[in-house]
């Protein structure tokens, strides 16, 4: 029996219409499956980025089919695919988006207050079991401005694990990090795949840390040119 694709995507076209109608992604179509660690790559302009906002159901002016764990989410409504993203979907970004005000375990458990299944004290213990993973509780009461750029994207990795979500995506997620803090995040990406069968999809530009990935998807001028 073959295994449901975590994340799938059928003949995804998109188009900008300023000033001019371009098409920026064409005929997209591939598969994510469990465990994947997966990264996507392309010159700056190819469509790397707008295609990952449509797959974390940010963007919805696409044609084409988007099935996330089986079902098709294109076309529901905003409020539905909002609570999509929250159960199912981690994001991490190039900049770590902290709110500087929160401490480091108020930030982690923010996705988990905002879907609003589980009690505070439940909240605050996964926030720290997030946070154990990446060596970071003892940083747990700082101010999030006080940590250093490594230790934010930690931090911001930890909070998109908080609802346990079926995939992680990244855009750019060590685009800011140098050489040290890159392959720490890398190497925590490989143990989530292999150790928690955690699913990611990450947007690079960094050909070392792609060639380490289980599989690459090469876009060029809005197609996927390899996969």
């Amino acid at each position: 029996m073959q295994e449901t694709p975590v994340l799938e995507a059928q003949k995804v076209n998109k188009y900008f219409f300023s000033p001019d109608k371009t098409q920026v992604l064409k005929e997209v179509t591939f598969q994510v499956t469990r465990g994947e660690f997966v990264s996507i790559m392309g010159k700056s302009g190819c469509g790397k980025s707008t295609l990952l906002y449509i797959l974390s159901t940010m963007d919805t002016d696409y044609e084409g089919k988007l099935l996330i764990d089986g079902e098709v989410i294109s076309g529901k409504s905003p409020s539905y695919l909002s609570k999509i993203r929250n159960e199912k979907i981690g994001f991490v970004f190039q900049f770590h988006y902290l709110l500087n005000e929160f401490s480091v375990l108020e930030n982690v458990m923010i996705p988990g207050l905002k879907l609003n299944k589980k009690s505070q004290p439940e909240l605050e213990h996964i926030a720290m079991e997030k946070l154990k993973i990446f060596d970071m509780q003892d940083h747990a009461l700082k101010k999030a401005n006080q940590l250093s750029g490594g230790q934010k994207q930690r931090v911001a990795i930890a909070r998109s694990l908080m609802n346990d979500p079926l995939i992680i995506m990244g855009d750019e997620p060590t685009g800011n990090l140098d050489k040290r803090n890159s392959d720490i995040v890398f190497n925590i990406f490989k143990e989530l795949a292999k150790e928690f069968k955690q699913t990611m999809l990450i947007v690079t530009h960094d050909p070392e840390f792609a060639a380490g990935t289980d599989r690459i998807i090469e876009m060029e001028d809005g197609y996927i040119i390899k996969q």
